[in-house]
């Protein structure tokens, strides 16, 4: 007769499962998130900011440790928005990058559900007006110390708003969206550096513009900045949009920007830059439709003094040669550059 010999769990198998029914015990003692929502609500409406911070940092992290992944996005979400509409950039942009680290952890698909949160919070971003109006001709330190106040909180609103975006970009990368990002992630970016910024860097901005699909809104900011650049350089900011576009092989939006562009500036009664650079890209856009590296070769000495206006113009190029002709880079990027070609996928 055979003998039956009691069940001895190995000392892995016995650690697991003991691991595992702490875990089960963890999730089922939490309550439901809109309960402590709904208390950490009210904390922040007695304008204790600081304190609702550590309970909604304190208070998520157990949810994420249950695995209950839905309900800590719902407390992140709730608490970056909360800060946020309460001028608290600072704590609402730490829980918004919660929130993005929280999609990563939780392995959350990117779709238009889950776009539509990290827009609510996008949305929540203040967009105040630098004080308009001051007079600064008198040495007023009163004025001067309003304008130095706004333009120090500018700066951090876009820091904290590009964090937040940037780590959205790169969840949306890593789970769904294109190679590059979603693109209304990089049209978020763009619209925000661009309002807020005190001083706009149009690389920076048009580099995300160019990953996004609003054309329209692009071409609109284009022109708007050309009001506001040093006279003579409005065409730096067209050629470098379109040039953009093709070191990503793109030219099929690289014709549509410049024709949007140019209706747009028709209909509100704009003079068209005229220009060697213009020329060049122009004749440019149509070399790329045929197999001609020489023609490219040719126009590019023949409007070197053009293009060296703006250095980034000859490493886009090399790019687009690249893309289009097959041609390999001679020497890797370097400096500022270099660091935008990595975002941009280049080599």
């Amino acid at each position: 007769q055979t003998l039956l010999k009691p069940l001895i769990l190995q000392p892995p198998l016995y650690f697991f499962i003991a691991r595992m029914s702490r875990e089960r015990a963890k999730r089922a003692t939490l309550p439901p998130a809109q309960e402590n929502i709904e208390k950490l609500e009210k904390v922040v409406k007695q304008g204790n900011y600081y304190g609702a911070q550590q309970m909604f940092k304190s208070i998520s992290a157990r949810y994420v440790s249950a695995e209950r992944y839905s309900e800590a996005l719902d407390i992140l979400k709730c608490g970056a928005c909360l800060q946020l509409e309460n001028g608290q950039v600072t704590c609402g942009s730490e829980l918004a990058l919660l929130f993005v680290e929280t999609l990563v952890k939780g392995k959350v698909s990117y779709n238009e559900e889950t776009l539509d949160h990290v827009r609510k919070i996008y949305e929540k971003f203040p967009r105040p007006l630098v004080p308009q109006n001051l007079d600064l001709t008198d040495d007023d330190d009163d004025d001067m110390q309003k304008l130095s106040e706004a333009i120090a909180a500018a700066k951090t609103r876009v820091e904290c708003c590009s964090s937040f975006l940037k780590a959205s970009i790169k969840w949306s990368a890593e789970f769904g969206a294109l190679r590059y990002g979603s693109p209304e992630l990089h049209e978020m970016l763009a619209d925000y550096m661009y309002s807020q910024s005190p001083e706009v860097d149009m690389v920076k901005v048009s580099f995300h513009f160019v990953r996004g699909r609003n054309l329209k809104k692009f071409a609109s900011t284009i022109i708007n900045f050309m009001g506001k650049c040093y006279p003579g350089e409005d065409d730096l900011a067209i050629a470098r949009a379109i040039l953009m576009y093709l070191s990503l092989g793109n030219l099929r939006d690289a014709n549509k920007l410049m024709d949007e562009v140019e209706t747009e500036m028709q209909l509100k009664h704009l003079d068209f830059p005229q220009s060697e650079l213009m020329q060049f890209v122009n004749y440019l856009s149509l070399t790329l439709q045929r197999d001609a590296l020489p023609l490219f070769n040719m126009l590019r000495q023949n409007y070197k003094s053009s293009i060296d206006r703006d250095p980034l113009f000859n490493e886009l190029l090399d790019e687009v040669a690249k893309k289009f002709y097959g041609v390999q880079r001679k020497s890797p990027l370097q400096g500022m550059f270099g660091d935008i070609f990595k975002m941009m996928g280049g080599e």
